[in-house]
């Protein structure tokens, strides 16, 4: 009997502590919002493992977390995320089906699931992207060149409060 008991209290201490490490770590409160398709914290990869991936492959799949520099002041219809080289990746919606707040979103964190891949954007598109942005108009005529970038395509979003720790 004592060895059942035994058993049993290692087994509830097992369970208790095997619990998901993003149910700890994110609480809903730490929630700005969900958006496009329900996602969750899990398989979450790393910026870098994402960069290094899309070295072998022309477009990959992924959910990413980073923290969001610029949403679209217009609609809502795309945001930008910073890369640990300092530049930014545009992500847009999945059928521009779904939109994320237009303000306020600066310096939050995101985690992002969906199409990543490497595309030459041109003049008109970021002249577009700028003035969605509300950038001056000085600043939009000085876009005179087509970008190389990152272009991610989500199919969900979810975004977290900035004084929350990245994962």
């Amino acid at each position: 009997m004592k060895k059942i008991s035994s058993l049993i209290v290692i087994g509830l201490f097992v369970f208790a502590c095997s619990g998901k490490k993003e149910e700890v770590k994110w609480e809903e409160s730490t929630v700005v919002g969900y958006y496009g398709d329900k996602i969750n914290y899990d398989n979450i990869i790393s910026i870098d493992d994402m960069l290094n991936q899309l070295n072998e492959n022309d477009s990959i799949m992924v959910k990413v977390e980073a923290e969001i520099s610029t949403t679209c002041a217009m609609k809502g219809c795309w945001m930008n995320l910073v890369l640990p080289s300092g530049e930014e990746m545009r992500v847009t919606f999945k059928d521009y089906a779904f939109f994320v707040p237009k303000e306020g979103m600066e310096g939050n964190r995101a985690i992002i699931e969906g199409k990543v891949k490497r595309a030459m954007t041109d003049v008109a598109t970021l002249k577009h992207y700028a003035e969605d942005a509300g950038k001056s108009v000085e600043e939009i005529a000085a876009i005179t060149e087509d970008r190389n970038e990152l272009a991610f395509e989500a199919s969900g979003v979810i975004i977290l409060n900035s004084e929350e720790k990245s994962l």
